[in-house]
């Protein structure tokens, strides 16, 4: 037995701290030399993670605010080193030298046969099928689209690709977003943010651009005649261009309405009119500034007439009245205050006659505190070089003559109403049975009347939807007189009714109620409709029926639907050409077209206006932005919304442009 030691058993006396102390101790001193299988697996070692912070830590807590700038100073460099150093890439890949030679191109598109009635040109092929991917389009069907407006756009943009051989022609190279041509008149947006090339836009199907105006049609041997410019655009020169389906989106012009003098007013449908309003409000005012000027010749320069009270008119009297608050009292002499003068003349009761009451009354309103003079129930006699003659009716008295007045004017806008375009009204006279004074007569799938079916399409301003239910009256009677016994009872006026919703859209609603419709023309009461009755019924019910309005998102939804019926029948059309049928009726594989109204949207300075199926909603700068934002997401193309936005951007940063703009930009300048 081993017996401890004196020293051994202070040790055990110390405490455990000091114990604990002695252990490391021999462990350091004498170490063992354990065997490789008795040695302890070596655990992963921990690295610390060094961070980099800009300021330092003892910084930031110590000037929290100074940090914080300092951070964002870095982050605005770092941030512009980025984008500066993604352009110089972008550019260094863009901007280069590029050589073309050897373009095949086929000798009828130098060299066009002649042909057809009047032994014109046949341009069967274009000068830009020069690759394999065009070539092969050439035998795809021809459709032909006219126009460059809202519905021919519309057509191009919903056609699927590689199904048509597409040709536009129109005698302007772009697209205009016309519901911002009342901005772009007083500069706060530009004209270049409002346009999108129509070769841009064709060139998603592969299609080809004809810059020209159609002026005549042959439709049994399907070439469309059309005036190109020749000699520098001084001349014309006609031609032939071969169709298989034709568009008609050529939109309308103003109605004159029988007035004289209209060469004394401005209108505004396009590009070139907005340039033309901007610099002559622009030489008014600076005519008006100057110390030779008479005051009554201020007074004449400084009043501003509108003829018409609907959209147009109201939208562009509202931003040059935000124009004159906004930036003519700031940077021109105050005297001018005195003499500006806006006047808006409406033949109804009410502007905005087609919105809602609410909204007509809230624009009444706001115009009137930024004192715009609303002439109503007013009718334009004669327009001058200086003045606007107008004769009013008293709406109380309406057996008392019109009273004549007379309203000085040194800047005169003429939007009343639209009017057939020259080659609409070249269609209405060779076709049968075309009887509309403003536009050519389509069924509900946009077929012209009287043309070929299924060749011919109308769509937009130039169209109008026929609700003739009389001239279909004894057709529906064969069909639906089951028993033959000259009378529909209510089962069989029940399935007619069904089928009149179905081929005419435009008539369910004053079809909506099939009973009653059928209790209040069954005179006799004995459960039976004759063909008088019915036709009776026919004349009351077309008169209820309302044309569509003449607007974009008319024309649009229109344009849609023609591109998705037409890539519908581009499914079928090997096996039709197999069959020896080039067309097919569109009621055999596709419904008629029916017009969902989205709602209206109006500008009434500094303040916006929305107006859907019955709800009205009219304020201020968050509506104004909201009006902004449904118009920006309806651009064509992200090249016109980025434009769009810088404009509203340096509009609100630096105010509108006061530069007078000299001359006219040519239409290839605008592309």
């Amino acid at each position: 037995m081993i017996r401890p030691t004196s020293s051994t058993l202070a040790t055990f006396r110390q405490p455990l701290a000091s114990r604990a102390l002695l252990r490391s101790r021999l462990v350091h001193t004498k170490p063992s030399t354990p065997t490789p299988s008795s040695q302890p697996k070596s655990l992963p070692s921990v690295q610390k993670r060094t961070y980099i912070s800009f300021p330092s830590h003892r910084f930031s807590s110590k000037y929290p605010i100074l940090s914080l700038i300092a951070r964002l100073g870095a982050s605005v460099v770092i941030g512009s080193g980025l984008l500066l150093g993604t352009i110089f890439v972008h550019d260094a890949f863009t901007y280069r030298e590029r050589h073309v030679e050897r373009v095949p191109v086929n000798a009828l598109a130098i060299s066009p046969r002649k042909g057809g009635k009047k032994d014109l040109p046949i341009l069967e092929v274009d000068l830009d099928e020069e690759d394999e991917a065009k070539v092969k389009m050439h035998k795809k069907p021809r459709l032909v689209i006219l126009g460059g407006g809202w519905g021919a756009v519309a057509v191009i943009q919903s056609l699927p690709v590689d199904t048509y051989n597409v040709t536009v022609i129109s005698p302007q190279t772009y697209f205009t977003f016309t519901p911002l041509l009342p901005s772009a008149c007083v500069g706060t947006v530009e004209s270049r943010s409002l346009v999108e090339p129509l070769r841009k836009i064709v060139a998603r199907v592969r299609g080809h651009f004809l810059l020209g105006s159609a002026v005549d049609i042959d439709m049994g041997e399907r070439l469309l005649e059309v005036e190109v410019p020749h000699d520098q655009g001084e001349g014309t020169t006609r031609c032939y261009v071969p169709y298989d389906k034709l568009v008609i989106a050529v939109g309308s012009t103003s109605n004159d309405h029988g007035v004289p003098g209209l060469e004394h007013c401005f209108q505004l449908k396009t590009v070139p009119d907005a340039q033309g309003i901007r610099r002559r409000v622009m030489t008014n005012l600076e005519l008006a500034s100057l110390p030779t000027t008479t005051p009554e010749e201020r007074k004449r320069l400084l009043s501003f007439v509108v003829c018409g009270g609907g959209p147009t008119g109201v939208e562009f009297a509202a931003e040059l009245v935000d124009m004159m608050a906004e930036e003519v009292l700031s940077y021109f002499p105050k005297i001018l205050n005195n003499d500006i003068r806006v006047h808006v003349i409406q033949s109804r009761d009410h502007i905005l006659n087609t919105y809602s009451e609410k909204i007509s009354e809230y624009a009444e309103a706001r115009f009137a505190r930024n004192d715009v003079n609303l002439v109503t129930n007013a009718r334009v006699k004669e327009v001058t070089a200086d003045k606007v003659v107008i004769t009013r009716k008293d709406p109380k008295d309406k057996d008392a003559k019109p009273i004549t007045e007379e309203i000085s004017a040194g800047f005169v806008l003429w939007s009343t109403g639209i009017a057939m375009n020259p080659f609409t009204k070249r269609l209405v006279e060779i076709l049968p049975n075309q009887f509309h004074s403003k536009a050519v007569i389509t069924d509900s799938f946009l077929r012209v009347q009287g043309a070929p079916k299924g060749t011919v399409y109308a769509i937009g301003d130039a169209a109008t939807i026929s609700t003739d239910l009389t001239g279909d009256l004894l057709e529906l009677w064969d069909k639906f007189d089951t028993n033959k016994d000259a009378k529909l009872d209510y089962a069989e006026w029940e399935a007619m009714a069904k089928f009149i919703k179905k081929r005419h859209p435009m008539a369910q609603q004053a079809i909506d109620k099939v009973r009653n419709l059928f209790d209040e023309y069954d005179t006799d009461k004995d459960e039976e409709l004759r063909l008088n009755e019915v036709a009776e019924m026919f004349q009351k019910l077309e008169k209820k029926i309302t044309s569509y309005p003449a607007t974009a998102q008319v024309a649009a939804q229109q344009g849609k639907y023609l591109g998705a019926m037409f890539g519908k029948l581009a499914k079928s059309h090997k096996a039709l050409e197999l069959n020896e049928m080039p067309d097919m009726d569109d009621e055999a594989y596709y419904s008629p077209f029916a017009y969902r109204h989205l709602g209206n949207l109006a500008y009434i300075g500094n303040s916006a206006a929305f107006d859907y199926n019955g709800y009205s909603f009219a304020g201020g700068l968050l509506a104004m932005y909201a009006w902004r934002s449904i118009y920006w997401s309806e651009q064509t193309s992200m090249r016109t919304r980025t434009l769009l936005m810088f404009d509203w951007i340096k509009r609100g940063i630096f105010g509108r442009d006061l530069s007078k703009k000299k001359g006219t930009v040519l239409t290839a300048d605008l592309t």
